[in-house]
């Protein structure tokens, strides 16, 4: 076995060790706890065909831009409506009478899909920037009234304490983590999570390695609270990384600056610009 494969291997089970306790550090949030209940004697599993389907037709994986593609403008209008009927059907769920891992599903569809749907009442006057409202009360679960942020910020990063799920959830525009060609599951969830993170840390958008400086999303900057410090943020940067890009991590020690696009995430849009 190569030296340097030898040596990423090493620092990866190094990290595997001690990463776990790390992610939980961070994440302070405004934590909403009466979603942070489950019923885990429930072997039901919460059915996302409807999106799945959804997602298998109009999500473009092989885009050369290496970013996944959403064809808003080829959704049908039966199509549409098919999403708004998903997002019906999952507002008439209490996800706390399910499995934990079974809620971190639902969130992150439900989230993806509200997103999806807000664009495409837009489209394609959303061209250019997205305009997602973010604080805005969008769906009623369980007699609550909750916004992306709510989803985001006071259930999800706070319940999971996983910093994998930021990368799970797809804001609509160029500069987000790629939105998968499938629906999440209980039984999915830990694979395309790790996907996901891959995907946008070894594309340009997600991070670009300099001699001296890291270019890095926007997104490390707005949530840095989920790493804790810069040292853990190259660190989180280094497990998911490509071999090369992950051993010129190990001895960085220079600075990081940060970009985000906003355009919308359909397959007209030029990257990079």
């Amino acid at each position: 076995m190569p030296v340097f494969r030898v040596s990423l291997l090493l620092f990866s089970m190094i990290l595997g060790s001690t990463f776990a306790v790390e992610a939980l550090a961070g994440i302070k949030t405004n934590y909403w706890a009466i979603w942070d209940k489950s019923n885990e004697s429930n072997s039901r599993s919460i059915d996302h065909s409807q999106f799945d389907r959804l997602l298998h037709s109009y999500v473009v994986v092989n885009h050369p831009s290496g970013i996944n593609r959403f064809r808003y403008g080829d959704v049908s209008a039966g199509d549409s409506k098919t999403l708004d009927r998903y997002i019906a059907k999952m507002a008439r769920i209490d996800p706390r009478d399910y499995r934990c891992q079974e809620q971190k599903a639902y969130w992150i569809n439900l989230y993806n899909g509200l997103v999806i749907q807000i664009v495409l009442r837009q489209y394609p006057d959303a061209t250019l920037n997205t305009q997602i409202n973010k604080r805005k009360k969008l769906v009623k679960v369980a007699g609550v009234k909750l916004s992306l942020k709510d989803i985001e910020n006071r259930i999800l990063r706070p319940i999971w304490q996983d910093r994998k799920v930021l990368f799970a959830l797809s804001c609509g525009a160029l500069g987000c983590p790629n939105i998968q060609p499938q629906a999440y599951t209980s039984a999915n969830s830990k694979q395309l999570l790790n996907r996901s993170v891959r995907e946008f840390i070894n594309h340009p958008r997600g991070l670009v390695v300099d001699r001296q400086s890291l270019q890095a999303s926007k997104l490390f900057d707005w949530y840095a609270e989920d790493f804790g410090s810069q040292k853990k943020m190259i660190k989180f940067f280094a497990h998911y990384a490509e071999d090369n890009k992950a051993l010129y991590l190990l001895g960085f020690k220079g600075t990081i600056a940060y970009g985000y696009d906003s355009r919308i995430n359909a397959p007209e849009a030029q990257w990079p610009s």
